[in-house]
């Protein structure tokens, strides 16, 4: 985890910020999942679902924010 908020912090380009993003992402996603496995709880399925849409939803906006220069475009009819 360390290294990925290094690679966030300081990463040579965006890309490689938005990949560390993801993965701290799926960490997180995994480390819910053993906590909730090792308590025995089904309270943390909900968290987790909601890691991962929160995830994918971030990766999926970063990405168009860079192919595009905009995450939501908005025609001007003069």
């Amino acid at each position: 985890m360390l290294g990925l908020i290094y690679r966030v912090i300081k990463g040579p380009s965006v890309p490689d910020r938005v990949i560390a993003l993801d993965a701290i992402g799926v960490n997180l996603i995994a480390i819910t999942a053993l906590i909730s496995v090792v308590l025995q709880s089904y309270a943390f399925l909900e968290i987790i679902l909601l890691l991962g849409i929160l995830a994918f939803i971030g990766t999926v906006a970063f990405a168009k924010y860079l192919e595009k220069g905009a995450i939501i475009e908005r025609e001007r009819n003069l």
